[in-house]
């Protein structure tokens, strides 16, 4: 989300600064590829690992600074959300044992944190989206105190018109309205990247788009989102949408996401990709940049490109184009964004495994594959996995059709494996980690696959809350044990052990599927709907969604009890409800809500977000929580 060195001052004076830089860096750059100077005839790979922090109700913990306080450690920083960390592992010369030395240092400085957090009742996970995720999560208060993090989410939202549109459709269908841009601190990626020559890129970059799909499809783990059974990758639709600063003149125009996977081949350099995105996107933050580069470049120095690399660091192409300097020495790096996060560190490290291998390996056999396939199937492919995972469908060499699957187990792990093996991977270390790409894909059992039949397992036999709060436990429980996804057990209701903290709050207890009405609905209609769904209470909204009364059980008999003897008349709602009723937050303590209840003498509260309605929660809901704790109590004894 940003350099900490950017400035807070965003005059146009200091903007166009800024954009000189950039233009000054991209010179340079041209230069240095021209002159050779770009380091080649190494590669090198490396990841970056954001991870999610729960508590003990396994939701959202606010925790990162105190757990970075704690561990005072340069390679683990902040991310957007409070409740995300990001460790950076070392850059490794690509060869011999260089997967399994990247795994040993992930679970390295994993444990680290997981010592640092339990000071702090925090415990750490891998997933591309945690399941208890709520909107409460979302605001401001969530996000990392860091003045960069506020002035981005300002500057985008501005760019957008003051609020992201978000419509995700899947198993369920999500649609939100969001008016900053923590929608994105709902993802959590594993990003590896792949260091390439100047000379080379082109060809690689066109590489690393077309494996992309397969690699994903195997490797998909975040199928959830607010509690919604959205995409097996959600991450790839949510992020396109949470961070689209287009406004609908924009849109209607068909201008370009920032968050994208591209529109066709790269021809011969990088920079196509860099000056396309400069002349696409305005810049939207700044830095203090003293000196041009071009001045360094003519002194013989390597410059930074500092501009260009925070420029870079607000567009989200799938598959990023990265400048840096290693031991004085430029260089590119492709770098991928598609991975999620989890389900452990011997899965990323699979994953990753897999996609360098089906790099080296279709490079041998393709060389250039703008030869043998479509730019368009390649998109497609990329999209469907997203959507499907191991379900997907592709048009693979020269448009063939195959599942995802069938390619992957069939022509895909034997090319990786060649591939991993002519780079001088060790053999022990392939087979480990394309073995269990192998057994994951053969059993059907990704991460987000064991999460939804986890889900469906449990469907209908308790609350949404619970459900999502049981499915974390068991992901935190299983990723601790660090076996592959594919050997885990189902989560169970029966493995949510504290069950009290599942109601410790009026969100977490809420009924979300919200049966209303607007005040000039007919009173008949209300009652039918009470009567047709069984209900006592019904909240009534105006057309914005603000709640504006509340119509109970009571209250209509009331009314319709005062209409008898008197000739029909239509009758408003508006006419029998309760304006203003008393409401409460999701965040409310439960006890807190039972008060407010008792103190006011009504039996239900609904629950709002800025005036709108987001639940409602009644004595009912009490009862049941009670009769459930109840029942466990008397299993228990």
């Amino acid at each position: 989300m940003g350099d900490h060195l950017i400035s807070d001052d965003h005059s146009s004076e200091q903007m166009l600064g800024f954009v000189k830089a950039l233009l000054d860096d991209v010179h340079a750059l041209e230069d240095m590829l021209r002159d050779g100077l770009i380091e080649a005839d190494v590669r090198r790979i490396g990841a970056e690992q954001e991870m999610v922090l729960v508590d003990e109700a396994f939701r959202p913990a606010k925790t990162a600074l105190k757990i970075l306080d704690r561990l005072r450690n340069p390679q683990i920083t902040t991310e957007l959300g409070i409740f995300n960390l990001e460790a950076n592992l070392e850059p490794r010369l690509f060869g011999k044992d260089c997967l399994s030395l990247m795994e040993y240092e992930m679970t390295a400085l994993l444990e680290q944190t997981r010592v640092a957090a339990a000071e702090e009742k925090t415990r750490v996970l891998l997933c591309g989206i945690l399941p208890t995720l709520e909107r409460t999560h979302l605001g401001f208060d969530y996000m990392t105190p860091i003045p960069r993090y506020h002035r981005l989410s300002q500057r985008m939202a501005e760019l957008a018109g003051g609020s992201f549109q978000t419509l995700i459709k899947g198993l369920d269908q999500l649609q939100i309205t969001h008016e900053n841009v923590m929608l994105e601190a709902c993802n959590t990626s594993f990003q590896v990247h792949f260091q390439v020559s100047g000379g080379e890129f082109a060809r690689l970059y066109n590489l690393a788009q077309t494996v992309t799909a397969p690699v994903l499809a195997a490797a998909v783990n975040s199928p959830v989102m607010l509690q919604h059974r959205l995409w097996h990758e959600t991450r790839v639709a949510l992020m396109q949408q949470s961070l689209d600063t287009r406004t609908q003149a924009l849109t209607d125009r068909g201008v370009r996401r920032r968050v994208r996977f591209g529109d066709a081949w790269v021809q011969e350099s990088p920079l196509e990709l860099f000056r396309e995105d400069i002349a696409r996107f305005r810049s939207i933050i700044a830095a203090d940049l003293p000196e041009s580069s071009i001045d360094v470049l003519e002194r013989g120095e390597v410059p930074p490109l500092k501009a260009l690399c925070i420029h870079n660091g607000t567009i989200y192409r799938w598959n990023r184009p990265c400048y840096g300097i290693t031991d004085g020495k430029p260089h590119l790096r492709i770098e991928n964004r598609v991975l999620p996060a989890g389900p452990t560190p011997l899965d990323q490290c699979a994953n990753a495994a897999f996609l360098f291998g089906l790099m080296s390996g279709m490079d041998d056999l393709f060389g250039d594959v703008r030869e043998s396939f479509d730019f368009d199937d390649v998109k497609s492919n990329f999209l469907a996995a997203a959507r499907y995972g191991l379900h997907a469908r592709f048009q693979w060499v020269e448009g063939r059709p195959c599942t995802a699957e069938a390619l992957i187990l069939e022509e895909l792990l034997p090319l990786a494996r060649e591939g991993l093996s002519k780079r001088g991977i060790d053999a022990a270390d392939a087979d480990r980690y394309l073995g269990v790409i192998h057994d994951r894909v053969a059993s059907g059992r990704t991460g987000a696959q064991w999460a939804l039949d986890s889900l469906a397992a449990m469907n209908g036999r308790q609350r949404d809350e619970s459900r999502y709060r049981s499915l974390t436990a068991a992901m935190v429980r299983e990723h601790e044990r660090g076996q592959p996804v594919h050997t885990w057990p189902l989560a169970t209701l029966e493995a949510d052990k504290p069950e009290r903290e599942s109601y410790r709050t009026l969100g977490q207890i809420m009924t979300k599927d919200v049966f209303t009405v607007h005040s000039d609905d007919l009173v008949d209609l209300a009652a039918a709907v009470m009567d047709w769904k069984h209900l006592r209470h019904v909240p009534v909204e105006d057309e914005q969604g603000r709640l504006v009364g509340l119509l109970s059980h009571r209250t209509l008999l009331r009314s319709l009890g005062r209409c008898v003897g008197r000739e029909a008349r239509p009758l408003p709602v508006r006419d029998v409800m309760t304006p203003d009723p008393v409401t409460a937050t999701p965040d409310t303590p439960s006890m807190q809500g039972i008060e407010q209840m008792r103190e006011h003498g009504v039996s239900c509260l609904p629950i709002v977000v800025n005036e709108r309605l987001v639940g409602i929660v009644s004595e009912r809901d009490f009862i049941d929580i009670s009769k459930n704790l109840l029942e466990r109590w008397l299993n228990e004894s």
